[in-house]
């Protein structure tokens, strides 16, 4: 795990958007959604919580962006995981890592959305003891959500 302040953040942003079919392959996220959740302040200004996972020739495993809000709510604006390296804990480590991160910075739950019916988002949100509940209209008139939410613990 390597956090984005030890990477240069525009590189890193071009890496992660250039490789975006391999990452987000499966996702029921559109490719304008995709690009959409990689704002470039989730690198420059907000990436001491943000991570890659990198392999030991250097190669993009994964790769989390979040950020704690100033209400202490741990926020996880994405996590993607390279098909390759999907099922072996990289997705699990880097939002330990994040919560970690937010639990030392005094968050008192960690939260994510996802599109209903994203089985991926689900299973990893139960893995890691998060409830899901519905969230009817939270990307707009129409748009539902289900934001997953796991309580941290308070330092």
């Amino acid at each position: 795990m390597v956090g984005f302040e030890e990477l240069s953040a525009g590189a890193l942003r071009g890496r992660l958007l250039a490789r975006r079919a391999e990452f987000w392959a499966g996702s029921p996220l559109a490719d304008d959604a995709v690009v959409a959740l990689h704002d470039p302040v989730f690198f420059h200004q907000l990436g001491g919580f943000g991570a890659a996972a990198l392999t030991p020739e250097d190669e993009d495993a994964g790769y989390l962006l979040g950020v704690v809000s100033a209400d202490r709510l741990a926020v996880v604006q994405a996590v993607a995981v390279h098909p390759g390296r999907r099922g072996s804990g990289v997705a699990t480590r880097l939002l330990q890592r994040f919560t970690d991160l937010a639990v030392g910075v005094g968050a008192r739950a960690v939260q994510a959305v996802a599109l209903p019916g994203d089985a991926g988002a689900a299973a990893l949100a139960a893995r890691l003891g998060a409830a899901g509940a519905p969230s009817p209209g939270h990307g707009g008139p129409g748009d539902d959500r289900v934001v997953f939410t796991r309580g941290l613990p308070v330092r």
